[in-house]
């Protein structure tokens, strides 16, 4: 009983550090949560973190929240996946209902402004890492290459032209050519062996 205590502790305290110093949203996170999870503590490894990054973006609610859920139970079941949430979402709920409540005008203080025009620059980096680590990591096949060379052609033109275009569309259009281009691969494996 003391050691599952221990490992909530742990998974409490190390999402709390993580909600509490990573600013930009969870796909800022991603890179200090595969950090800590991945690298230090061996909770999950690099391919999970890269499956569970997939699945908490096509499922609903924040990404890093999703991870951190996944992980939790990963480790220590459904009690474990409540203290890695409850860890990952306080500071954000703590500092969040402090300025709402001692703050009125918080963003229009100068030093505050300087201070997140600064933060934004750090968070686009983290977000870059998360990209470039996950291309890293993916199947060096062709098809894979294709793949993420034809989605990063789209999300650019995407943003270039300002087009209005749903993630969750995104999402799924992704999901149907990959099961379209794995099926198609396994047909012909299966021709081929007859």
């Amino acid at each position: 009983m003391g050691n599952k205590l221990k490992k909530l502790g742990e998974l409490f305290l190390t999402f709390f550090k993580i909600g509490l110093f990573t600013f930009g949203g969870g796909y800022a996170m991603l890179s200090v949560i595969e950090d800590n999870c991945s690298e230090k503590k061996k909770w999950i490894t690099h391919d999970e973190m890269m499956y569970v990054t997939v699945i908490a973006e096509s499922t609903p609610g924040p990404v890093a929240i999703n991870c951190a859920t996944f992980t939790g139970h990963r480790v220590a079941g459904v009690a474990g996946a409540v203290a890695a949430t409850l860890g990952v979402i306080l500071p954000s709920f703590i500092i969040i209902y402090a300025i709402a409540t001692l703050l009125d005008n918080f963003l229009e203080i100068a030093l505050v402004a300087k201070a997140f025009k600064g933060i934004k620059a750090g968070v686009s980096l983290l977000i870059l890492s998360v990209g470039t680590n996950m291309l890293k990591k993916m199947d060096r096949g062709i098809r894979a290459r294709i793949i993420a060379a034809c989605a990063f052609c789209a999300m650019l033109l995407i943003n270039i032209f300002s087009w209005n275009i749903s993630s969750i569309v995104l999402m799924l259009l992704a999901g149907a050519v990959s099961l379209a281009i794995f099926l198609i691969g396994d047909k012909r494996k299966g021709g081929e062996a007859a």
